[in-house]
This record gives C-alpha cells, sequence and structure tokens, in this order.
C-alpha cells in the first residue's frame, strides 16, 4: 500500500489530543474488545477504507481500530466546524491518514474528502452522504474496487434510499443508523443529552421555565424534547408526520405548525433532515432573544440566507453565537452556525454511546468483507444478530445479566406444545 501524507492544521498539537482519545478508550469497553478481536484477525488486511465521520476522540479510536485490523484508513470530517484540530494530529501520527481541519471552507472541505476518496476504497464508512455522493460523481473510478460502505445517520439513509430507488448506488451499503443499538440510543440519548449540552455551553443560559420549540419527532426529536423537559423546559413540538405528531402529543408536548409555535418559542432545535423548516415568515414572529439552534446534519434547516436578508446588522456575541439585529430592534441568536450544534458548540454525543454505534460500525464493514460481493446494490439492513451481540456486550461490560429462554419456552415460542 501507498503511504500518503495527512493534511492537517498543527502536528504540535497531537499530545493534547492523545490524551483525548486516550480517554475515550477507557470508556469503549465494546470497541476496545472488538480491537483486540480485530488486532489478532485482521480483517482488513489489505483493504483501504475512506472515512468520512465527525473528527474527534471517539470517531478517532474508530479509525485506530480499523487501522490494527490491517487497513489503511484514510479520514476526513463530516463538518468543517466538527473537526478537533489536536485529535486530527495525534491521529495522524498513529498511522491513519488525515485529511481534515477545524474551520475549513466548503471547498477545502470537498478537496480533503476528495484526498480520502483518493485512496481507492474497497469500503466507506459515510456521515451524510457527501463521500457516496462523490465517488459517484466526480471519482467514479473508484467504484468497480467499492466492497460496499456504511452509513451513519437518517440524513444520508434518505440520500441513499433515493440513489437506490433511482437505480443509481452502485454498491451496497448498510444502514447502520436503522440498527436498533444505534438509533435506539444515538439518535434518541446521544443527541438528547450533546445537543443541550451545546445549547448550554454556549449561552450560559437556563433552561428551566423557558419554552423550547423542538422541530421533528423522529427518535433525535424525542430525545431533544425529553431531555429539554428534564430541564424543566415547556416544550413544543412541530411535525408533518400525523402519527409522530400523535406520539408528541401522547408524550405530553404541545403540537402545533412552526407558524404558530415561532410566536411562543425561546429556544428553537430542528431535527428534521429537511431544508427550510424555519424561514423569513418563522423569524419575524419570534420575540426578541429566540435562541436558533440545529441538530439535524445538514445546515439548511435554519434558513440562513433569510435570516441576513433581514438583519439590518450582526455580530458576533459569544464564541459560536451570532447576533441578528432586525429592523424592529429584535434580536435573534444563531448557534454554531446553523451547523450541529452538538459537535460545532459541544464535543459530540457521550463516549459510551458512541461505543454502542462505533461498533455497529466496524462489524457492519466486517460483514461487507465476507458478504459484500454476494449483495445486492441497495441500502442493507444491519443483520439482527450484530445488534444483539453489541446489546449483549454493553450489557455486560455494566455487569447486567438477562434471563434466556429455556427449551421448553422455546418449543412453546414455535407452536410446539
Amino acid at each position: 500500500m501507498v503511504k500518503r501524507d495527512s493534511m492537517i492544521k498543527d502536528s504540535a498539537l497531537a499530545p493534547e489530543g492523545k490524551l483525548k482519545i486516550d480517554w475515550v478508550k477507557q470508556h469503549m469497553p465494546i470497541l476496545g474488545e472488538i480491537h483486540r478481536e480485530f488486532s489478532k484477525s485482521k480483517p482488513f488486511a489489505g483493504l483501504n477504507i475512506a472515512i468520512c465521520l465527525h473528527l474527534e476522540a471517539k470517531t478517532a479510536y474508530l479509525a485506530q481500530v480499523l487501522h490494527d485490523a490491517g487497513a489503511q484508513v484514510a479520514i476526513s470530517g463530516s463538518n468543517p466546524l466538527s473537526t478537533q484540530d489536536d485529535v486530527a494530529a495525534a491521529l495522524a501520527e498513529s498511522g491513519v491518514i488525515v485529511n481534515a481541519w477545524h474551520g475549513c471552507t466548503p471547498e477545502e472541505y470537498m478537496g480533503l474528502l476528495e484526498a480520502s476518496a483518493d485512496i481507492g476504497p474497497d469500503l466507506i464508512i459515510d456521515d451524510g452522504g457527501d463521500l457516496v455522493h462523490l465517488l459517484h460523481n466526480e471519482l467514479r473510478v473508484h467504484l468497480p474496487r467499492i466492497l460496499g460502505g456504511s452509513e451513519e445517520t437518517t440524513t444520508g439513509l434518505h440520500r441513499l434510499r433515493g440513489m437506490a430507488a433511482r437505480g443509481d448506488l452502485q454498491f451496497p451499503m448498510i444502514a447502520a443508523n436503522d440498527a436498533y443499538c444505534k438509533h435506539l440510543f444515538d439518535n434518541r440519548y446521544g443527541t438528547g443529552q450533546s445537543t443541550w449540552d451545546g445549547i448550554m455551553r454556549t449561552t450560559n443560559l437556563v433552561i428551566a421555565g423557558k419554552t423550547v420549540v423542538v422541530a421533528g419527532y423522529g427518535w433525535c426529536g424525542r430525545g431533544v424534547a425529553m431531555r429539554a423537559k428534564g430541564l424543566g423546559a415547556n416544550v413544543i413540538v412541530t411535525e408533518i408526520n400525523p402519527i409522530r405528531a400523535l406520539e408528541a402529543l401522547m408524550d405530553g408536548f404541545r403540537v402545533m405548525p412552526m407558524e404558530e409555535a415561532a410566536r411562543f418559542g425561546q429556544i428553537f432545535v430542528t431535527l428534521t433532515g429537511c431544508k427550510d423548516v424555519i424561514t423569513k415568515e418563522h423569524f419575524i414572529a419570534m420575540g426578541d432573544g429566540a435562541i436558533l439552534a440545529n441538530a439535524g446534519h445538514f445546515d439548511v434547516e435554519i434558513s440562513k440566507p433569510d435570516l441576513e436578508s433581514l438583519a439590518v446588522r450582526t455580530r458576533r456575541v459569544r464564541e459560536s453565537v451570532q447576533e441578528y439585529e432586525l429592523s424592529d430592534g429584535k434580536r435573534l441568536y444563531l448557534l454554531g452556525e446553523g451547523r450541529l450544534v452538538n459537535l460545532a458548540c459541544a464535543d459530540g454525543h457521550p463516549v459510551e454511546i458512541m461505543d454502542l454505534s462505533f461498533a455497529i460500525q466496524a462489524l457492519s464493514l466486517e460483514y461487507l468483507v465476507l458478504h459484500g460481493k454476494a449483495l445486492a446494490n441497495e441500502v442493507i439492513e444491519v443483520p439482527e444478530e450484530v445488534d444483539n451481540w453489541v446489546a449483549r456486550l454493553k450489557l455486560a461490560a455494566d455487569g447486567v445479566t438477562i434471563d434466556s429462554l429455556s427449551k421448553d419456552q422455546m418449543r412453546y415460542l414455535e407452536g410446539g406444545e
């Protein structure tokens, strides 16, 4: 394999990044078990893996696990503001090719992603679909060798399923996001906690007593609404899906259209995966001091062009807080440039949560090595045995045991006496 140089901001930052990676290793027992096994069995020996994920300490450990399993690994960040430069520097020292730095421009972002894809991947891990899109357009030369990949997010799966429906997808992609051990915990508990971590760190404001508007009641929205309620907020949910809206209502939340919710909200959090969730008419209806945060994958849910068109003055009032003053004197505050607030303004999901998600990712790639050539070019579900194995490892790590069926019970459930 040809060793390529990393493209990072500052290699001198590596010692601090190594401390961060060492910390997460201590709290990721499932990935640690996989690391020990893969270091012996080398399931990815001779293969190239390209990764597009939020590049912080937990992701760095996943990349090291895959590297120690025999692969040449190249990684780029999936968001210009989520890369931690000290972690990138430390990861580069461990033998992984790192192409990422914090605050890169959109043009630099695509160039860094292209640099990682240029290793000629056999396997990929994507977060949001940018890497898949690049490989299906500008870098189609690499398509014939790709066994498949795994997608981390709901947004990415929306894009993949659209490609598959049109017959455009050229290799199988495993829906890591849809694994029970991913979306039930990562999306709900991970997003729920880390979103509020980002908002509270950045604003230093109390949540209790405020009215919070949560746009979207998927697993991420459920988690954010649940944590807001626990913090003492009054929660309003906006939805387009009648079943999810009914669920939110029965969970004890007020449900209404965004047009109406805009008049009441003090903190707005978008988690839909769609664009233009909060737009000009909503900004006009909001009260002075409203805080705008996005926890969906791309920075299009809160319309920044509309916000800028309404503003007569803008200024940075705190780190990652941009104030927009409207003509009537009202001030609205956008956090983290409208990008993922839990990563742009904090450290992302808790370590133990990502232990589950990244275990799913590592085992999904192993599944592709074993079965990828026989799979159709479509979105593939994570095998149930992988999900169950990860859950059992987590329970064991937490010192929890559960019941098992007796032979008589198994016969009964199978229709016997």
